[in-house]
């Protein structure tokens, strides 16, 4: 199987959506699904989908389609769904608050096993299982909780001091909302969710919508 740091990002996209789509289908009872089915569920063609596939191994048989348990099950694998990932989060403001109490992480494999923050106004709340810690306890407890990914909701001013602490603890993998771009060692992934981009690309969708 291709290391999946060398396929594009786009298409680890379609597979994430491809999978949700193969999820429904299941629940839904359908046992076979096509290519083109799963092209015009994730607004692609059938031979992105094809191709998307392709990096990985051969799935389905020409005219018979592809099995949704046994597809939808591959996908998960590939998309590292097979196991349990431990998750930080630093910040537990308005937005760190909601991701810490979203379910929806735990049922993809996602256990939130520290939220931290540096308002002492914060510290000892209960957030779904969770008590807000002081980030001064950030260090020790990577090291003996040994989570994998953090989840940065700070200001932007805080954000890479943060980003700095937490890559030289040990974290690999980060999903920053902070509203500045980061620079971080080679060795970890930062990726940042732009609310302010996603709204202006819908804005810009909206005055550009076909008549």
């Amino acid at each position: 199987m291709t290391p999946l740091k060398h396929i594009a990002e786009s298409t680890v996209r379609r597979l994430s959506a491809y999978l949700r789509f193969l999820e429904d289908f299941e629940a839904q009872g359908h046992q076979t699904i096509s290519s083109g089915e799963l092209a015009a569920q994730g607004g692609t063609t059938s031979a992105q989908v094809r191709k998307d596939l392709s990096f990985f191994g051969s799935f389905g048989k020409r005219g018979l389609g592809y099995s949704v348990h046994a597809l939808a099950t591959s996908l998960r694998t590939i998309l590292g769904l097979g196991r349990e990932w431990r998750v930080i989060i630093v910040g537990a403001g308005k937005i760190g608050a909601a991701l810490a109490q979203y379910r929806g992480f735990r049922e993809r494999g996602f256990t939130v096993v520290g939220v931290y923050d540096v308002d002492a106004t914060r510290l000892g709340r209960a957030l779904d299982g969770n008590v807000v810690r002081d980030q001064t306890e950030l260090e020790d407890d990577i090291h003996r909780l040994k989570p994998e990914m953090a989840l940065l909701a700070v200001p932007a001013e805080a954000a890479q001091p943060l980003v700095d602490r937490l890559a030289k603890a040990g974290i690999r993998a980060i999903l920053n909302f902070a509203p500045t771009p980061l620079v971080a060692p080679a060795n970890v992934t930062v990726r940042s969710v732009n609310m302010a981009l996603e709204l202006e690309i819908l804005s810009y969708a909206l005055v550009n919508e076909k008549e």
